[in-house]
């Protein structure tokens, strides 16, 4: 199983998120609120990933739990 904390997916949300936030500190009217906007569109892309990586990961959790209970299964009938 990969140990990496970030894929490639999660740096670019969270680098364009901190890039549009810190624009949206210089700026003023519409276009700040446009930009905090996008922020928190990307906010939530980025919760969506991990919803989807954590599904992914129990999944492969669920698989490998039932392995093992059919491998005592196959020891207890032995």
């Amino acid at each position: 199983m990969n140990n990496r904390h970030f894929d490639l997916g999660t740096v670019i949300v969270i680098g364009i998120t901190l890039l549009l936030f810190v624009i949206a500190l210089f700026e003023k009217d519409f276009t700040h609120d446009m930009l905090l906007e996008a922020g928190v569109f990307l906010v939530s892309v980025k919760l969506i990933m991990m919803s989807y990586r954590n599904s992914l990961a129990t999944r492969d959790l669920r698989d490998k739990l039932d392995a093992i209970q059919q491998a005592l299964a196959r020891l207890e009938s032995v």
